[in-house]
């Protein structure tokens, strides 16, 4: 089967129609160094998802070098396209970092009232659930971030592969993250250097009821 690819990675998505229909899952890459703004730029992007009380639950690990991609590729069952791309961006959360600096995420206009009652609202929430319980909550913010980082990706004409295939608790040691954080995926990022199949997908009648 040929894979036919409807946009070349260089051309940027000018619409977020055409960021999501031409995005694909790429795993052999350009073998050139991201540009360092534009990964800033996708981030920045990422960080505009919408989150819950605006806690902000998601963090983000790139990793660049050769020999932390090889580490991290073999935290990944050795799947080629962690060295292949010139960056991945590990996506985790971390809601112990929230909770603790809980009034970061208050609105500067609400003033020390809104701190306070941003304090309040997530001690309230979630102060009598364990680490884990919160802590997958947490993860469920982070994965709005996510979703919203490939299309950041797309837009600016990069591509990406989401990948769930690791193993966390490797991945934690190798970057130093604590124990209590939450993965969403691991995203190779970078230009294609194939073609991707174009979608499969079921239609709306498939999946969706309307009442």
């Amino acid at each position: 089967m040929t894979a036919t690819m409807t946009q070349p990675a260089s051309i940027k998505a000018s619409t977020l129609k055409e960021a999501i229909e031409t995005r694909r899952s790429i795993r052999k890459f350009v073998q050139e160094p991201m540009d360092q703004g534009d990964l800033h730029e996708i981030i920045r992007l990422a960080t505009l998802a919408p989150s819950a009380w605006n806690v902000q639950t998601w963090r983000f690990a790139v990793v660049q070098t050769p020999e932390l991609k090889e580490q991290l590729q073999a935290a990944a069952y050795g799947q080629p396209q962690v060295t292949n791309a010139p960056a991945v961006i590990v996506v985790y959360s971390d809601m112990e970092n929230t909770m603790n600096t809980a009034e970061e995420t208050a609105h500067p206009g609400m003033g020390e009232e809104g701190r306070a009652g941003q304090r309040k609202t997530l001690d309230g929430a979630f102060g009598s659930q364990d680490t884990a319980q919160r802590g997958q909550w947490g993860l469920s913010q982070a994965n709005i971030a996510f979703g919203f980082l490939m299309l950041a990706a797309r837009s600016l004409g990069y591509d990406t592969v989401p990948m769930l295939g690791f193993q966390p608790d490797k991945v934690k040691e190798l970057l130093g993250l604590p124990e209590h954080v939450q993965f969403a995926g691991l995203l190779p990022i970078g230009k294609r250097a194939e073609d991707g199949f174009p979608h499969h997908r079921h239609s709306v009648e498939r999946v969706a009821k309307f009442y």
